[in-house]
């Protein structure tokens, strides 16, 4: 196994600007990956996404919420919220993971498609390397890098392709990638 995967985690309508979860800076990093998918068309052998896709996740949505452990609803399946934001450029994605219908899911390696789970798919795919970008750097970012690094995935996390929700928790994720191996390249946006 040798190729190299581009997983583009949760950028969705409902965690970028206007969303009903919205992280600053969500909208400028959908269009800064469709950059970085034009300018360097090659680099990946595979590109993959996943998506928040609530059913019914249970006391993941709060009322009121935590924003800890509940979050106010957001990506409801088949929503305006749940689509990908239109900066992103979806052409060449292969395949969409969808997540937490029936419970809290943060992580792109808990979605499917159909009866496939993302590890799966990469492992069908020849994939050894994985680099990963998207929404939240403090949330599905850091839990996908981590789960595909105990996977047996050598990652990447490029920050500069990504925006988390505070200061004080991008940089305690940033230092959790750091701590389990996982290369880190640029700098996340954060409010």
């Amino acid at each position: 196994m040798s190729g190299r995967a581009l997983i583009i985690a949760d950028v969705q309508n409902d965690f970028c600007e206007g969303g009903s979860l919205a992280v600053a800076g969500g909208a400028a990093v959908a269009g800064r990956i469709s950059e970085l998918l034009a300018a360097e068309p090659d680099r990946w052998d595979h590109i993959v996404a996943s998506k928040d896709y609530h059913i019914d996740p249970g006391a993941h949505f709060g009322n009121p919420p935590d924003y800890v452990d509940s979050w106010p609803v957001h990506c409801v399946a088949s929503s305006y919220g749940s689509e990908f934001h239109p900066a992103l450029d979806t052409d060449r994605i292969e395949a969409v993971f969808l997540k937490g219908q029936y419970a809290a899911a943060y992580s792109s390696f808990e979605g499917s498609v159909g009866s496939i789970g993302l590890t799966a798919w990469l492992r069908m795919h020849d994939v050894s390397d994985i680099e990963v970008v998207g929404l939240t750097t403090d949330h599905c970012v850091v839990t996908t890098a981590l789960d595909g690094v105990r996977e047996g995935f050598a990652a990447t996390v490029l920050l500069d392709h990504t925006a988390g929700v505070l200061r004080q928790t991008t940089d305690a994720a940033v230092d959790q990638l750091r701590a389990a191996g996982v290369k880190l390249v640029g700098a996340p946006v954060t409010a």
